[in-house]
């Protein structure tokens, strides 16, 4: 390949996007960038601290406790507030609790600020998701999606080097530099950042326009076509997320060292660096309901193949399998979610979106563990595979009732029905839901125009 077609290639991949979409996403590589609690606080709590491997375990999981409970709350702030607003309250809260949890030493303290950080830093991804659905056309939604997913794959590499090398001079400066660096994000939102919530919504009821239904967590709830995306995403998540607790331990007790599960792992992040812009370019066009079908069986297989590996390379192998299942899913999956939320409800779509990520990162660890204790690791690999065939199987189901039209460019039947990107309800009256044809037997409504993110 010439360097003129990569240039090329690399202009198509960022052309065309609004500039508020590029403050959105320079916010999240810079919040990325400043990662640090996430890498090493079981060490800062053991190495550091001397608490026990067991209560470093409890205070993850009241990390991703504190998600889950943040995640509805926080989707409705979206709608009620605004996106900036609840991006400002998320990550100053999230700044002002990691520099406060760096100077804690009292197990109860500990617990409790843990708690508030798995709640704020989690905040703000529904605000996050919903203005970049606000500001992007629908048919740049996949690859504005998986841009952001690279910038945070980007971003996560490089500060799991750079707070190595800080965590070996002092936890408490990687504490307060991600306090600083969050906080760097919230200026930035701040000062370059509109609000773009449709002033259809400024009610705080959520109503696109008088006389149109309101969107309530309720009505999210009995959004089937929606629901049942959430409850797939949430199969594939549990399965992505044995990487983080079942792959080392697998791995340890195959004989294979901490290194080695390094450079197993480390594959993930740099081949989502290297190849997620050219990947999102080659299927940004295609079926995209197969390819949700193909990510998950990659996903499931990429996992199951676990079971077969004896040596670093396979494992290498199988994990190369599983990510391209993560490049393929993510932004696609993204999209999706942003083409099914009404306008005026995307936060509340958002927050049960993510819900299903954190709901699955507190049963996943647990769920692996428990497998592998009782039934030995190749059991819990094979299960992956058919968690990842049924998930499969569901996406075909479901993609079937999703209208074809536009699945591949981000459906032009939303185009009619949404403001230009970046504006407001005032300059698209009547954009109150994206449409969609309704179906046989399906309920037409605002919160069910076909009915779901780092």
């Amino acid at each position: 390949m010439s360097v003129a077609s990569v240039r090329r290639a690399a202009k198509e991949s960022v052309s065309g996007l609004p500039r508020a979409f590029w403050w959105l996403w320079a916010s999240t590589l810079v919040n990325r960038l400043g990662a640090f609690v996430s890498i090493f606080l079981a060490m800062f709590l053991t190495a550091d601290q001397g608490h026990s491997a067991s209560f470093a375990g409890f205070v993850g999981a009241l990390l991703g406790l504190g998600s889950v409970v943040s995640s509805i709350g926080s989707g409705v702030m979206t709608d009620r507030l605004g996106r900036r607003p609840t991006l400002l309250i998320a990550q100053a809260s999230t700044a002002v609790s990691v520099a406060v949890l760096g100077f804690m030493t009292d197990p109860v303290a500990i617990s409790v600020v843990a708690f508030v950080v798995g709640m704020a830093s989690n905040a703000s991804r529904p605000a996050v998701q919903a203005m970049m659905a606000d500001i992007v056309a629908p048919e740049d939604r996949v690859r504005a999606f998986a841009l952001n997913y690279w910038a945070i794959n980007l971003g996560f590499a490089i500060s799991s080097v750079a707070a190595g090398f800080v965590a070996e001079y002092s936890y408490l400066i990687g504490f307060l530099g991600e306090a600083a660096m969050t906080m760097l994000c919230a200026v930035l939102v701040f000062v370059k950042l509109p609000e773009t919530r449709p002033d259809a919504a400024a009610d705080g009821g959520g109503a696109a326009k008088a006389g149109e239904p309101a969107v309530s967590m309720g009505t999210v709830l009995r959004d089937g076509r929606f629901m049942a995306v959430v409850g797939l995403s949430f199969l594939l998540a549990v399965v992505f997320l044995q990487s983080q607790v079942a792959l080392p331990v697998a791995m340890a007790d195959g004989g294979f060292s901490t290194k080695d599960f390094g450079m197993a792992i480390a594959v993930n992040g740099v081949l989502i660096v290297a190849v997620q812009i050219p990947v999102t370019r080659f299927i940004e066009h295609r079926d995209q309901r197969m390819l949700m079908v193909l990510a998950a069986l990659l996903g499931g297989y990429g996992f199951g193949l676990t079971a077969f590996a004896g040596s670093l390379a396979v494992y290498m192998l199988t994990v190369c399998v599983w990510t391209l299942a993560e490049i393929i899913n993510s932004p696609i999956q993204m999209g999706l979610v942003a083409r099914l939320s009404p306008v005026h409800g995307r936060g509340r779509y958002q927050g049960m979106y993510t819900l299903s990520w954190a709901t699955a990162s507190l049963i996943a660890p647990v769920a692996g563990g428990t497998v592998i204790d009782r039934f030995g690791a190749d059991a819990l690999w094979a299960g992956c595979a058919v968690v990842g065939t049924v998930t499969a199987g569901g996406y075909w189901l479901l993609m079937r009732r999703v209208p074809a039209a536009g699945l591949a460019t981000g459906a032009k039947a939303d185009t009619a029905a949404e403001p230009a990107p970046g504006a407001t309800a005032e300059a698209a009256p009547g954009a109150a839901a994206e449409a969609a044809p309704e179906e046989p037997g399906v309920r037409a409504s605002a919160a069910d125009p076909a009915g779901a993110s780092a």
